[in-house]
Order: structure tokens, then C-alpha cells, then sequence
């Protein structure tokens, strides 16, 4: 039988998909091939018609990821001027620190992007920049937008850390009430005209 040409990519497509699911919800280091091929019905031997490594499968899965929460969280010319503070009450969820496989990468494999290759880092922080960038035009403050994406970070990084629920929503609501305080997200300036 054959595959319709498309095959390959679409299991390539699938193949990745599922690997950022199962990566930031178990850790990418201890997953392995075998898994990862058998998330979309196929044997540990299958993915090297994919990914040359497991590492490059690693690289692409993080630019892809970056690139997704880059573009949700900083928004665009059309987003209102309230977007920031939207982001954050959502990024600082109880959903958000429940499903670290729908959410973002950083604080589920912050660690394991920290030990990656300089390519894999290197993306990583032209994503973060853009994301900064987008933030500090937004609240007018380049080290408060830093900030905030570093609090956020490790807000979800310690709800997810603790045991009781409690603890978890306490952490988050406090993220999230400091937040709105030091910064009066909700009063932030108005977004640039089109023409600027």
C-alpha cells in the first residue's frame, strides 16, 4: 500500500505535536524515542525518517513553542490595551500550573533549555526578547516588562512544585494581586496609533 504523498509530513506534524505535549508534561530528557513513536502509533525505528536526533526534534520543538507563546502573550497592533493584563491572569491560572502540556515550555523545561545547545538557547531568547520588547512598549518599562516575565515564570514553576492546592492557588492569586498592584496593568498606556 502507499502513502499519499503528504504522509511523511503529516506524521512529522503529528510526531511533534505530541511531543510537546508529552515533553512539558513528563520532562523531554526522560522521555524516549520509543515513547514519543508510540504517542502516534509507531516504533522507536520510524523516527529517524523524521528527526536526524532526538535533539533535533528538541530544537524544533522549542522554536515552535516559543513562537506560539511569543505570539499569544505579546500581542499585536490590534490587541487592547488591557492584553498584558489578560495574559498574565491567564498565564497565572490554577488551569495553566494543573496542564503544563497545553501551556507555556519555559517553566516546564526551563531546566533541560538551560543544558540545551547554543542554537536551541539562542532561539529561546530572540523569542523572550520579542516578548520583552512587546511588553515594555506596552506597560512603558523595559525592566518591569523583564520582571513580570520572570515572576510569571517562577510563580508557575513554584505552584507546581507544592502539594496542596491551597499552597497552589495562594501562590498564583498572590502572583496575580502583586501584579495588578506594582504595575497597574489595567491603566496601562494606550497602544500606539497604526501611523507610529
Amino acid at each position: 500500500m502507499r502513502y499519499p504523498t503528504t504522509h511523511k509530513e503529516e506524521t512529522r506534524k503529528k510526531l511533534l505535536a505530541n511531543a510537546r505535549a508529552i515533553a512539558k508534561k513528563g520532562g523531554f530528557g526522560t522521555t524516549g524515542v520509543d515513547e514519543l513513536m508510540a504517542s502516534i502509533g509507531l516504533t522507536g525505528g520510524a523516527f529517524y525518517g523524521h528527526f536526524p536526533s532526538k535533539e533535533a526534534l528538541f530544537a524544533e520543538l522549542l522554536e515552535h513553542e516559543i513562537s506560539n507563546s511569543t505570539d499569544m502573550l505579546a500581542g499585536d497592533r490590534d490587541s487592547p490595551p488591557d492584553h498584558v493584563a489578560k495574559r498574565l491572569r491567564s498565564y497565572l491560572s490554577s488551569y495553566h500550573a494543573l496542564h503544563p502540556e497545553t501551556g507555556c515550555v519555559l517553566p516546564a523545561l526551563g531546566p533541560e533549555i538551560a543544558r540545551a545547545g547554543p542554537e536551541v538557547r539562542a532561539a529561546v531568547e530572540e523569542g523572550l526578547k520579542r516578548l520583552q520588547k512587546s511588553w515594555s512598549s506596552r506597560i512603558g518599562d523595559p525592566d518591569a516588562a523583564w520582571a513580570l516575565l520572570a515572576q510569571c515564570v517562577g510563580a508557575l514553576v513554584l505552584s507546581r512544585a507544592v502539594e496542596s492546592e491551597r499552597t497552589r492557588k495562594e501562590i498564583l492569586a498572590s502572583s496575580r494581586r502583586f501584579i495588578d498592584q506594582t504595575h497597574a496593568l489595567d491603566e496601562a498606556p494606550a497602544k500606539p496609533s497604526k501611523g507610529s
